[in-house]
């Protein structure tokens, strides 16, 4: 099926209300039926110790991507919720952005099942740096 043309803007507007987002200059820049993708650089205040791109950046947006490629599924009243989510760290998160692609594995009506892979943006060159898989509960 086609995302509606409501569906697109409830999510549009649910992501602009992210305050956590907005605070990590994250955007959504693709979206559609079960998939999303949510961009971020990785500036100054998002660093660990090290230098690379912190843990939480790495799960905030991969989170958020697969939150929301779970929504797109949702009927119109629908939201949904993260229930649990696990995150595999692959690589450090070293370079300009991050990319988070989000997509459901499994909708269904009590728990749908999602994924998110990460992406570091270095020269040109993406490196998958992290895998989360989780479960989003419609509420």
């Amino acid at each position: 099926r086609k995302m509606s043309p409501d569906i697109e803007q409830k999510i549009r507007r649910s992501f602009a209300a992210q305050a956590m987002m907005t605070t990590l200059g994250a955007r959504l820049v693709a979206l559609s039926d079960g998939t999303t993708v949510i961009e971020a650089p990785i500036l100054p205040g998002s660093r660990q110790q090290h230098g690379f791109g912190h843990a939480g950046l790495t799960f905030a947006i991969g989170d958020s991507a697969a939150g929301y490629a779970a929504l797109s599924l949702m009927p119109e009243g629908a939201e949904v919720l993260t229930t649990e989510m696990k995150i595999n760290l692959l690589a450090p998160a070293q370079g300009e952005r991050l990319i988070a692609r989000g997509r459901v594995i499994k909708p269904g009506r009590r728990l749908v099942i999602v994924q998110a892979d990460v992406h570091a943006l270095k020269d040109g060159v993406e490196t998958h740096i992290a895998l989360l898989t989780g479960t989003m509960i419609p509420v």
